[in-house]
C-alpha cells in the first residue's frame, strides 16, 4: 500500500495498492497524457477522467479492477493535479522496479530448464 500526496501542505492523502498500479499498467492510462511541456495540471487531470469515462462506457466498464482504481483514486474527492503528479511519479518508480523482478524470475526458470 503506497500513499500519495494531494494537498501542498500535506494535510490530505489518497491510498494506492498494487492493483490500482496492476490496472494503470493494463490499461495504459499515463502513456501520452502529459504534453510535451511536461506540465500537469487540472486539464490533465480531466483529460484522464475524459479518457477513463470513455473506457467505462464501453467493454472495459465491466473491469471490477479499473472501477475500484476510479473509485478509490482518480474519483477520489481529494484528486487533484498534485495528487497526479505524485500518482506519476508513483507508477513511474513502480514499473521502473518491476522489469528488475521478472528479470531475475526469468533468469532462474532458464537455468533450471534442462539443454
Amino acid at each position: 500500500m503506497y500513499k500519495i500526496q494531494a494537498n501542498h501542505s500535506g494535510t490530505r492523502s489518497i491510498s494506492v495498492n498494487e492493483e490500482h498500479l496492476s490496472t494503470i499498467e493494463k490499461y495504459h492510462l499515463l502513456d501520452h497524457l502529459v504534453d510535451s511541456n511536461g506540465i500537469i495540471d487540472e486539464s490533465v487531470l480531466d483529460k484522464l477522467k475524459f479518457n477513463i469515462r470513455s473506457m467505462l462506457a464501453g467493454d472495459a466498464g465491466s473491469d471490477r479492477a479499473l472501477l475500484d482504481l476510479c473509485l478509490d483514486v482518480i474519483y477520489h474527492s481529494n484528486m487533484k493535479a498534485l495528487g497526479l503528479q505524485h500518482l506519476i511519479t508513483l507508477y513511474e518508480k513502480w514499473e521502473s522496479e518491476r522489469p528488475a523482478n521478472n528479470d531475475d524470475e526469468t533468469a532462474s526458470s532458464e537455468e533450471q530448464l534442462p539443454e
